[in-house]
């Protein structure tokens, strides 16, 4: 099967702190748009490491997974050239760690910014993604899965695989 359809693999983190989540806004084709601290899974590294590394490249902050929120397939089209992208996300929450002020945001990333959940929700027009909210709204209902459940075969993680 030579045209085999591979799903873009990303990773995302759900960071509260006193009711309020920390986004990023990112400059995109279709405008400023509110995301979670996201990315994609890049070779040699499992989807915690990606995740941890999304997001001090997006927020320059350190992070630590403690549990999956869940895991999310989302089909988009892009508006200016017609792509047709699928998306499987793993969403995790955590504990946000240190702040590396001097540390620069990923390229197209305008900003950080703490929103609560009514906020999130009043700016649905500017999401990059239809999974902001539905991964927000799991957390909040409490969804929990141990970091367990997503394993990494040692074959990922070594050089020239």
């Amino acid at each position: 099967m030579p045209n085999r359809w591979k799903p873009n693999v990303t990773v995302a983190a759900l960071i509260e702190r006193d009711g309020h989540f920390l986004l990023v806004e990112e400059d995109t084709a279709d405008g400023l748009r509110l995301n979670n601290p996201a990315g994609h899974l890049d070779p040699g590294e499992s989807p915690i490491q990606a995740c941890i590394r999304e997001v001090l490249e997006e927020t320059a902050h350190d992070f630590t997974p403690t549990a999956v929120v869940g895991v999310y397939l989302n089909r988009f089209r892009r508006t200016r050239t017609g792509d047709d992208i699928t998306y499987l996300r793993f969403a995790f929450a955590g504990q946000l760690g240190t702040h590396h002020s001097w540390r620069a945001l990923d390229e197209g990333i305008v900003r950080t910014v703490w929103m609560t959940p009514e906020e999130i929700r009043a700016t649905r027009d500017r999401h990059r993604s239809p999974l902001l909210l539905r991964c927000l709204d799991d957390y909040l209902a409490g969804q929990r899965f141990s970091l367990n459940l997503v394993h990494t075969d040692d074959s990922v993680l070594q050089p020239n695989g």
